[in-house]
């Protein structure tokens, strides 16, 4: 007899979709392949709380809705006025403090929308001209992780580049202790509901008794599901993590329109992640294609030489990654996110993550997956009458 849904995969789709079955009174049983909880979203201890590349919430979605109903994204905190005077954007090799003039009509221009089968580079160049299509591409580089974002469809690249350049209102949050807290809050309200967790927890082969809901990312998906189709591009970024002692001349915050890098820090808006005294930054750089990792690596000290001057002598903690075909779904022309991997594979499957067909950017599709997965699993598990056999 189906007793209770499985989920396979403890991040934030596999812990979303845990807590919405439990909060729909079905018992669910959570397995993680390492001994924390997390995925993505796990941050290195402290004193220096670094997560892998840029985690911001937007707070325009139903996703926030969801966490914030919940408590999971309290306790936010804000950079002080000084912290958000240090914009900045790099422009010909320069970090200025706005954009070029055609990049900012272009954000003004909210009405405009603009269709899925053409690429960005194309729509926007017939509108701005070629080199502010480009300087725009890069700047949403920071969402796609995508060193040639101009190549993808256009109503995918203006729809973001709209919700983080022209929202009227800024819609970024940052919650304190960084999405580690989130994701303890969550691991806890998990157990709260009845959860079964189980970390240290390999899942090779697709239960037999239930429901199953596999939250883990769309290749090792594809491995426990047999199925080829399960694929859809992402991006591919080298990263850096640098705290340094606090310096007056760091910027807070820089968009790279020339090469589609992005450096934040985060302690403009929560000094527990670091030392006092101390600014923790971290950095990301596209990698080009046919570029190694080593050139992009090098390209994004570079472009650290900009935004923190003399960085080098100062470190206090260094960290260095590239994340690959793990940084969210990316729509080439022609496609919407409808056209991804479906959350209903057939048979009592569902799949949550962040490169399925649901709406959002990142995370966000990790989480509104996850919602409709829990919302299918649910209802077989209600209405199921015996135990679902699976290859």
């Amino acid at each position: 007899m189906n007793t209770h849904i499985t989920v396979i995969g403890g991040g934030l789709a596999g812990l979303t979709a845990a807590i919405a079955c439990a909060e729909a009174g079905v018992p669910v049983r959570l397995h993680e392949a390492h001994r924390t909880l997390g995925g993505r979203a796990r941050a290195t201890a402290a004193p220096y709380v670094a997560h892998e590349g840029a985690h911001v919430f937007y707070a325009d979605g139903p996703h926030y809705t969801w966490l914030k109903k919940r408590g999971f994204v309290a306790d936010l905190g804000w950079p002080s006025l000084a912290d958000a005077t240090k914009l900045g954007f790099r422009v010909d090799g320069r970090l200025r403090r706005l954009p070029p003039v055609r990049m900012l009509r272009a954000q003004a221009r909210l009405d405009l929308t603009a269709p899925v089968d053409v690429d960005f580079r194309t729509w926007a160049a017939n509108r701005w001209g070629e080199a502010t299509a480009e300087r725009m591409a890069n700047a949403i580089s920071v969402v796609t992780y995508d060193a040639d974002t101009g190549r993808l469809s256009a109503a995918f690249v203006w729809e973001l580049f709209q919700r983080v350049f022209s929202a009227p209102i800024p819609a970024v949050r940052w919650v304190k202790g960084g999405w580690q807290r989130v994701v303890d809050r969550m691991a806890a309200r998990a157990t709260e509901l009845g959860v079964v967790v189980e970390t240290g927890s390999r899942v090779d082969e697709l239960p037999t008794d239930g429901p199953v809901i596999v939250a883990t990312d769309v290749h090792a998906a594809r491995a426990l599901l047999g199925d080829d189709s399960l694929t859809w591009p992402s991006g591919y970024c080298a990263l850096l993590d640098i705290a340094v002692t606090a310096d007056r001349r760091d910027r807070s915050l820089v968009f790279d329109l020339d090469a589609g890098g992005f450096h934040e820090s985060y302690t403009m808006q929560d000094d527990t992640i670091a030392p006092a005294g101390e600014s923790l930054f971290q950095l990301q750089m596209p990698v080009r294609e046919g570029e190694s990792p080593r050139d992009a690596h090098q390209r994004l000290q570079d472009f650290a030489d900009l935004c923190v001057p003399g960085w080098r002598d100062r470190t206090t903690f260094q960290r260095t990654a590239t994340a690959k075909n793990r940084t969210g779904a990316v729509d080439l022309p022609g496609h919407t996110w409808r056209d991804r991997p479906a959350v209903d594979r057939g048979g009592e499957v569902y799949l949550a993550g962040d490169m399925v067909a649901a709406p959002g950017m990142r995370a966000e599709i990790s989480i509104n997956s996850a919602l409709l997965a829990a919302r299918g699993a649910t209802a077989a598990l209600r209405s199921g009458a015996s135990a679902v056999v699976r290859p």
